[in-house]
């Protein structure tokens, strides 16, 4: 699945704040996500991205 900047994306684990849907904010080699509850930003590699993201999102 290909995946762009502004995208919303449903991941398997659950961040502490209780949320599940993150914005993409930066693709590459890195994906950098933002939590659309909280705020936090969160920079992985893109292997781990692409395994713990379960579904693309509709975006509002």
């Amino acid at each position: 699945m290909e995946y762009n900047i502004g995208d919303i994306v449903r991941t398997k684990k659950v961040h502490p704040c209780g949320n599940k849907e993150w914005e993409i904010t930066r693709v590459g080699i890195d994906f950098k996500l933002k939590c659309l509850k909280c705020g936090t930003t969160v920079t992985m590699p893109r292997e781990k991205a692409l395994k713990i993201i379960t579904k693309k999102l509709e975006k509002n």
